[in-house]
């Protein structure tokens, strides 16, 4: 098992999660972030005056998967995406040693 966390443009979210459900992935959290890359933010004028706005709004997603759909989910985020600008995100991919459902103590990959 492997968890996919992607940090991705807000507006990128519907497109991303309908890529996400057409591959079949079926469990996925979302989460607001504020965040900063390469570019640093930006300047915003409000009532005349200059102010500076370092982190931005980002839209976090955790995924955990079967090793066998990792590249799939990859390749559905990075596509649904890609603006092709800076500031499109990151993806992150980390094994995942177990999971568990709560209800019924299910365990490994039947939990997911």
């Amino acid at each position: 098992m492997q968890k996919i966390e992607a940090v991705i443009q807000p507006s990128k979210l519907d497109a991303v999660k309908e890529a996400l459900v057409e591959i079949g992935i079926e469990g996925i959290t979302i989460l607001e972030a504020r965040g900063h890359g390469r570019q640093k933010g930006h300047t915003e004028f409000y009532r005349g005056r200059e102010y500076s706005v370092d982190l931005l709004p980002k839209v976090k997603l955790e995924i955990v998967t079967t090793d066998e759909m990792v590249e799939k989910t990859i390749q559905a985020i990075m596509t649904a995406a890609r603006t092709g600008k800076i500031g499109d995100g990151k993806i992150f991919v980390s094994k995942i040693d177990e999971a568990i459902r709560i209800r019924n103590d299910e365990r490994g990959e039947i939990a997911l």
